[in-house]
């Protein structure tokens, strides 16, 4: 098969050229995009009189049945065709003749593909947004339902003070948030429209750039064509972010794991959510939180992957770029997924409050409350901070905890002690007193949730 760009070639391409150098076998999901980018740009070649009227209608026409072609799967790609711009370009052709030649006046493959991924990411963008929110409103219904469930908190996976479980959720609602924002930043620069700058200088031909990207909804337009053709940052603001999302769901995931487990007993995965054992017929493994872990790996590397393919490219176009787009769909497709699982696993997850509540009563998370007992009474923190750190020594000494001690054996450390060390320890007080904005009080919490969904619903 001729090539497009075949004349000043006196040899067919090597087939394992061919087979090494085309990228229509992951490209053609741009296919909508192309066609898109194409229908403004003829629309454009038409209206600036650079090709006839009428041979721009019958392009647009022609393009359209290969649209429905496509949305019926009734679309053959050809590797011969290197990729999805050419193989569009050779169905055009085969649908109207010859004039199908006339789409790509003014234009290059370059500026043709840049505009495909600005056009994919932009809407993939806007629907990872709207993912984001779904595992957000689960997160703000679980939180609704545990305002006044109690669990350990952990710094170093030690317990250190009772929070309330929905405080817990929710710092992960403000983590989603800024990634949000982050994904919403990013559409600023996504949103530039690269088509125009042909392959790196620009064009002979009166084109209207402004035109074109009015068009395809674009707010700017790129005011250097070799920067058009030749950077792929938004792709690499587009995975950052979505590496940071993986982090975050990566964590959540653990913690889902770990709370999941025998040992913890915190919550119960939905069936739905889990998988058994071929061996072991008791197991309920939490597959879908591993799996979701798993894949934060990859992400990381499409990252570090297309960083290290721009890293040392000359101005303009290169054929490294082609490696631009693999990452970006895997990176798409494992946020999509990830996305769409965490939010209903969230839901239905049964949290075991009797559980976590008989944890918070067999460890030491109150200390911290009887020192600021003591510094109340006029006692300096590290001093007090010594008196419960002898107390705690002694009720390990003695296998109890610190609600099990007596009135008598407080004073022996300090007698500042009174009968109000009691509920001072409870958890529950534990947990109400810490009311400063963003604390874990209940009221600080219930407060958190209404800010939250005035966000989620702006």
């Amino acid at each position: 098969m001729a090539k497009l760009w075949g004349g000043r070639f006196t040899k067919e391409t090597n087939k394992l050229v061919e087979e090494f150098t085309a990228s229509i076998p992951f490209d053609q999901k741009l296919a909508k995009e192309d066609i898109a980018g194409s229908m403004a740009h003829v629309q454009m070649l038409g209206e600036c009189g650079i090709i006839p009227q009428e041979d721009a209608d019958k392009i647009k026409n022609g393009l359209l049945t290969i649209k429905t072609k496509l949305d019926n799967n009734q679309v053959d790609f050809l590797v011969e065709d290197e990729d999805i711009h050419m193989n569009i370009e050779r169905l055009l052709t085969e649908t109207i003749g010859q004039v199908g030649g006339k789409l790509h006046t003014g234009r290059s493959r370059n500026d043709q593909v840049a505009v495909d991924m600005h056009l994919y990411l932009r809407t993939k963008t806007t629907e990872i947004i709207k993912l984001v929110e779904d595992v957000q409103s689960s997160l703000i219904e679980q939180a609704k339902a545990n305002v006044d469930t109690l669990i350990p908190g952990y710094t170093h996976l030690q317990r250190a003070q009772p929070v309330s479980f929905a405080h817990h959720l929710m710092a992960y609602f403000w983590m989603l948030e800024r990634d949000k924002g982050r994904l919403m930043d990013s559409l600023k620069r996504i949103n530039w429209m690269p088509l125009g700058a042909g392959a790196l200088a620009g064009t002979t031909f009166p084109i209207n750039r402004e035109r074109v990207a009015e068009i395809l909804g674009f707010e700017t337009v790129y005011p250097n064509s070799m920067d058009a053709v030749s950077d792929r940052d938004f792709i690499l603001e587009f995975l950052s972010i979505g590496s940071i999302i993986m982090t975050h769901i990566s964590r959540l995931s653990e913690e889902l794991v770990i709370w999941s487990s025998q040992e913890f007993q915190f919550v119960e995965l939905d069936d739905s959510f889990c998988t058994g054992s071929s061996i072991m017929p008791q197991k309920k493994n939490p597959d879908v939180p591993e799996l979701l872990r798993g894949k934060t790996g990859r992400t990381y590397g499409n990252l570090i992957g297309l960083l290290t393919v721009l890293k040392g490219l000359p101005l303009a176009y290169n054929k490294d770029l082609q490696e631009d787009k693999e990452g970006m769909f895997d990176t798409v497709e494992t946020l999509e997924g990830s996305l769409k699982l965490l939010a209903p696993m969230i839901e239905t997850m049964t949290v075991k409050k009797d559980v976590m509540r008989k944890a918070i009563n067999n460890d030491f998370s109150n200390a911290t409350d009887i020192a600021d007992y003591l510094v109340r009474k006029g006692v300096p923190f590290r001093e007090a901070h010594e008196i419960i750190g002898k107390i705690v020594l002694y009720a390990i000494q003695h296998q109890k905890y610190l609600l099990d001690l007596s009135f008598e054996e407080y004073q022996q450390f300090s007698p500042l002690f009174e009968d109000d060390i009691y509920a001072v320890l409870s958890p529950e007080h534990v947990v109400a007193v810490r009311n400063s904005f963003g604390g874990t009080s209940p009221e600080q919490v219930k407060q958190q949730i209404t800010l939250a969904e005035g966000k989620l619903h702006n």
